[in-house]
């Protein structure tokens, strides 16, 4: 299998400057891109003369995450896409492990490794730390964490295990079924776009793994920090477009609704923690679900669910009511 790493860059000179060198040093089974969203600043000019041995694909405008690496891998040519994100700092012997899982399982379509936080490096960082789920209401999950609370790294997912989906951070998928299920849906911009291509994934009978035997670091935020309001107002939206788009049934309308009540809720929350910001990101986020209600609807595919797509019926109680912080303890 010939093998493409592929780094979406915008205005990220700094970024790529701190994290290309462990992509170079450590990733020789593959063939490294950047593909860069319409930068402004010099980032192309410094991969240029930084990294000669890096190939640079220059897309025509920033389209985000979704429509950035739609553009850029219609110029890859390699059967194995690892998209990763230009803040991670990859270790050595990251490839070897995924590649080995792909070979064994040919119903494997989607690898993440284990991804631990950069900065405090014994805990798994927020954006997919060892493998995303799902709960009934469409809120996302992972082992390692749930919510806000983080876990510190004992080996304990160190194994290679199916989860629902997979982190956008770093993600390896087969070039075959990354457009037999549709590519990513241009209409999330970002955030959780990697959830709904995972979906399609899970939909088509394939399968979505966490390879713990693999592990990379990543610093979280370099775009949007996951404080910034814009990430709040995605984050809500996009898991609407989810719901909307993909869940199985004729009940998923209510299942909106109930979800909806509880976005408020969160939305109430943060105005007692006197981040209002966060409480307008919401409110913004459900009114453009509405204008894009009927086009997101029109994308809901009859395809037959193949498993049961929430992992346990609400991480919400659990979290919240229950007090379980673990993904072990679900």
């Amino acid at each position: 299998m010939k093998v493409a790493v592929v780094i979406l860059n915008w205005n990220g000179r700094a970024l790529l400057e701190q994290f290309l060198p462990s992509v170079t040093k450590f990733s020789p089974e593959a063939v490294i891109y950047v593909a860069d969203n319409a930068s402004e600043d010099d980032s192309v000019e410094y991969l240029r003369s930084h990294f000669p041995e890096v190939k640079i694909i220059q897309n025509e405008v920033n389209g985000g995450f979704a429509k950035g690496y739609n553009d850029a891998l219609k110029h890859v040519d390699e059967d194995i896409f690892i998209l990763l994100n230009s803040d991670v700092e990859v270790t050595p012997g990251w490839i070897p492990p995924l590649l080995a899982e792909f070979d064994k399982d040919p119903q494997t379509a989607v690898l993440q490794p284990k991804i631990l936080d950069y900065r405090k490096r014994e805990y798994f960082e927020y954006a997919g730390a060892a493998g995303g789920f799902l709960d009934s209401l469409g809120y996302p999950y992972c082992r390692g964490r749930i919510f806000e609370t983080l876990e510190k790294d004992h080996g304990q997912y160190d194994d290679t295990e199916e989860v629902f989906w997979a982190s956008g951070a770093c993600m390896a998928i087969r070039k075959e079924a990354f457009y037999r299920a549709g590519a990513f849906d241009e209409d999330f911009f970002a955030h959780q776009e990697e959830i709904d291509l995972c979906w399609r994934i899970n939909n088509l009978g394939l399968k979505v793994k966490a390879v713990g035997s693999s592990k990379v670091y990543h610093l979280g935020g370099g775009t949007l920090h996951s404080m910034n309001p814009k990430k709040t107002f995605y984050n809500f939206r996009n898991s609407l477009f989810n719901l909307l788009k993909n869940a199985p049934g004729k009940k998923f309308l209510m299942i909106i609704l109930l979800r909806m009540v509880l976005d408020g809720l969160a939305g109430t929350k943060f105005l007692l923690e006197l981040k209002p910001s966060h409480t307008a990101a919401i409110i913004q986020g459900h009114f453009s679900f509405y204008s894009h209600f009927k086009k997101i609807l029109k994308k809901r595919r009859k395809i037959p669910q193949k498993k049961k797509y929430f992992h346990i019926r609400s991480v919400v109680l659990a979290y919240y009511l229950i007090g379980k912080r673990r993904f072990g303890d679900l």
